[in-house]
Parts: C-alpha cells; sequence; structure tokens
C-alpha cells in the first residue's frame, strides 16, 4: 500500500514508518521541521513539511493524492497546562484536524485509516461511573476522537483507533515525555511516596507492530484497547529507580487521601496561574490509584504485537530522560 502517516517524524510516527516500509509499503509523511538530531529516516521515506493544522487545500491535496491508507500520529497529550477553557486546546490538537483528514482522505479514494489515541477511552467505557469525560478534558477530547473517527467507517472505509498506554522507547534528538516523571522522582528525597495503582505498558515497536496489524486486519470501524505488559507504581518506579541511579531508594505507598492533598495543592496552583490542566488532579485520584491494566488478549495479540524488552525500552526512556534535563537544546519536544 501507499501509506500517508500524519507525524512521520515523531516518536510512533517513525516507528510505524519504518516498520509498514520494511514490510514493503511505500511511505509518504507529514511532519513539522525541524527533524530530531540523530533521526535516521530511511531516504525511501518521502517527507513533507508542513502543519496538519493550519496546512491549505494545496498541501493536502499533494499529500493525500494516490493513497491508500492514512495514520494519525500526532496530537498533543494530558501533560501539558494551558490558558482555560483546555478541551478547546486538546480539540484543535486531537480532534478538529482529523475532520478535515477524513475529508480529503474520502476525496481522494483512501480505503483505510489508523487513529492513535489514548487507553482513556477505553476506561471511558469499561468504569463508566468514574464520569471521565465530564470531569478531564484530555479525556473529553480523546472520547469525542474516538466517536468522530469511528463514524467515519463504511463499508468502503476502515478506521482502526488503537487506545495507547504508557509508551516507552526512545528516538534520538526527542525529549521523552518521561522528563516530567524523572523530576517528580528527583523532587522526593530520601523516598518514594505514592499511592496503591498501576497501568497498562507498551513499548514504541509494539505500538509500530499493532499499527501495521490494524492496518491490514480492520474492517469498518473498531477501537483497539492496546496493553502488554501491566505494572503497579511500585514497580515501575523501581525500574526507574534503578536506571535513575539510585536503586536503593525506599518506595513508601501512601493512601489515597494523602496523594488526593497533594493534587489539590497542584490544581490550586493552576487556577491562581489562570491554566488549566488536561486531568482534573484530584478527581483523577480515583483513577491513579487504581489498576489501569489492559489485557493483552483484548487486542494486542490479535494485531500481531510480540513480546519486547520491556525493562531495556525503560532504561532508554529514563537515561535519555536524564540527558534531556541536562543538555535540553540537543532534544526537541511536543510541540503546541
Amino acid at each position: 500500500m501507499n501509506i500517508l502517516i500524519i507525524g512521520v517524524t515523531g516518536l510512533l510516527g517513525s516507528e510505524a514508518a519504518e516498520q509498514l516500509r520494511l514490510k514493503g509499503h511505500k511511505i509518504r509523511g507529514l511532519a513539522l521541521p525541524p527533524l530530531p538530531k540523530g533521526l535516521n529516516l530511511s531516504p525511501e521515506i518521502e517527507v513533507f513539511f508542513g502543519n496538519y493544522i493550519t496546512g491549505d487545500d494545496e498541501l493536502f491535496n499533494k499529500i493525500f493524492t494516490d493513497i491508500d491508507a492514512f495514520i494519525f500520529a500526532a496530537g498533543i497529550d494530558e501533560r501539558i497546562e494551558v490558558p482555560a477553557p483546555a478541551l478547546e486546546v486538546f480539540n484543535k490538537y486531537n480532534v478538529d484536524p482529523l475532520k478535515r483528514l477524513f475529508h480529503f482522505a474520502k476525496a481522494h479514494g483512501v480505503k483505510h485509516s489508523v487513529i492513535l489515541g489514548s487507553y482513556f477511552t477505553h476506561f471511558v467505557k469499561t468504569r463508566p461511573e468514574l464520569h471521565l469525560t465530564k470531569h478531564h478534558p484530555y479525556i473529553q477530547s480523546r472520547q469525542l476522537q474516538k466517536e468522530l473517527a469511528l463514524s467515519q467507517a463504511s463499508d468502503n472505509f476502515s478506521v482502526a483507533l488503537l487506545e495507547l498506554p504508557y509508551i516507552f522507547g526512545t528516538q534520538p534528538g526527542r525529549k521523552p515525555v518521561w522528563v516530567f516523571l524523572v523530576k517528580m522522582l528527583k523532587k522526593m528525597k530520601g523516598a518514594t511516596f505514592f499511592p496503591r495503582g498501576g497501568t497498562a505498558i507498551v513499548t514504541v515497536r509494539q505500538v509500530g507492530q499493532a499499527i501495521c496489524g490494524a492496518l491490514t486486519q480492520t474492517s469498518g470501524g473498531v477501537a483497539y484497547p492496546l496493553g502488554y505488559y501491566n505494572l503497579t507504581w511500585k514497580e515501575l518506579f523501581t525500574l526507574f529507580h534503578k536506571y535513575m541511579g539510585v536503586p536503593k531508594k525506599p518506595i513508601i505507598t501512601i493512601p489515597n487521601w494523602l496523594f488526593k492533598i497533594a493534587a489539590n495543592n497542584i490544581k490550586k496552583k493552576q487556577k491562581k496561574d489562570g491554566f488549566e490542566g488536561g486531568l482534573d488532579l484530584p478527581e483523577f485520584t480515583k483513577m491513579q490509584c487504581s489498576k489501569q491494566f489492559i489485557d493483552a488478549n483484548l487486542a494486542a495479540i490479535s494485531l500481531g504485537v510480540k513480546e519486547d524488552n520491556l525493562e531495556q525500552a525503560i532504561a532508554a526512556s529514563v537515561q535519555q530522560s536524564v540527558n534531556a534535563m541536562n543538555k535540553s537544546n540537543d532534544y526537541i519536544e511536543m510541540k503546541i
């Protein structure tokens, strides 16, 4: 197939591009300059530079010409704080551009699409009592993204939405998303204090495998809750400590109410500064202090996701996060 990747030079987009290229597909991509330092993108991949939000019709007609499938590997995540109302910002990057992308895709006869979303939409469905879309702008935007994407599916146009959990792995020259977590752990001197709970995890390589599988297996519209490994926060932070050089640092499990006090303090500061986060942190305590686990058999195995070296991926992510903190000018990060 001829495949267009929106966000082809990003962490997930570049991995998907390489895996698909090796399977014999022809890859075209749209990306924002500059390229990350050290990124080794194959010369066989055709790259157009432009903005998927503000690009004109000429650009979109050009990139969608002779394309069989497109992958949306762009957007922003919940880590950012933005001027309220936050939902408008998240929709601007995660939802609104998709309407235009689908329009051009169908106008050019594209038959398949893969949209990279968030595992929070899986929990919107499985944990309705938490009212996640009511409280959290980021999750609401991802749910709107999911509903929009699946509404575009038909007998002649497949839509696969991957509900992605925590992802570990690195790309040369790109600041890992995990810098915020390394900073948090560094600030806690003597011991790490965190509540119970945990998360589903996949590696970057596994996301690429899932994209490949979703492209060939999906008919109609399907949301795939992607998970392969499930770690408690204590298990995950033990690995972070190891590769931060403090393997003996104790991890003390705190009650949920104590975590909520800290979350309230963060929210108060955000409000005072005129900002709003993607997650309402006090309300998110219910989710954060639970096991946000996803069984690999729900989707990953059927999509062809294979066992990977998770510890190696976490180690690389932590070590590059530390490097990015010390040499910030050498790394690019999520743009907004």
